[in-house]
């Protein structure tokens, strides 16, 4: 099947980027956004780096050879972001500071999990570690086949698979508990 961002492995330069970021950011930005979410789990940091996002792929349009889908590219730009963010020593001294002084900021996470069909099942995807987090989402959420996920993440295949059947492992004992 062929992508409708086939053209943009075909961008010549002097196009206008512009138009093509808005369009972009119109279709792929929830996506964006969710993702970072999912990866950071605060809402503010989401915003930060979907921004940051939309502005490597803008600088990055004339870049993109389509070795992988636009959501794949933007989603996989996210995760770098996203990472980074968490490995910075800001993130850990804020973090330290923000469990310390108790955190009273309401909770905006909220808002963004009463617009999910299911919220138990989302809220103990959040509990799950990143790695396995992060398959289930790009698989079930954002339709990602392994062997995308896998290009996206930098494993193996079969590390995918693993990570999804303990993924799904982890899930249905979480689920499990909160039944009782």
């Amino acid at each position: 099947m062929t992508e409708q961002w086939d053209y943009l492995k075909h961008l010549a330069h002097g196009y206008d980027r512009s138009v093509v970021l808005r369009e972009l950011m119109d279709t792929f930005g929830d996506d964006v956004w969710n993702f970072a979410y999912f990866i950071t789990k605060r809402s503010d940091v989401a915003d930060d780096i979907s921004q940051e996002v939309f502005i490597a792929a803008y600088n990055g349009l004339y870049d993109f050879r389509g070795n992988s889908s636009v959501k794949g590219w933007l989603l996989t730009i996210t995760r770098n972001k996203a990472l980074h963010y968490l490995q910075s020593a800001f993130i850990r001294k804020v973090t330290l500071t923000d469990k310390w002084m108790g955190g009273t900021a309401p909770a905006a996470e909220q808002v963004v999990m009463d617009r999910l069909a299911n919220v138990t099942v989302w809220n103990a995807v959040m509990q799950l570690p990143r790695k396995y987090r992060e398959v289930l989402v790009l698989d079930y959420h954002y339709g990602l086949k392994h062997k995308e996920i896998a290009s996206l993440l930098k494993v193996s295949e079969g590390t995918v698979k693993s990570r999804s059947h303990r993924a799904k492992k982890y899930m249905s004992g979480i689920l499990s508990r909160e039944e009782v």
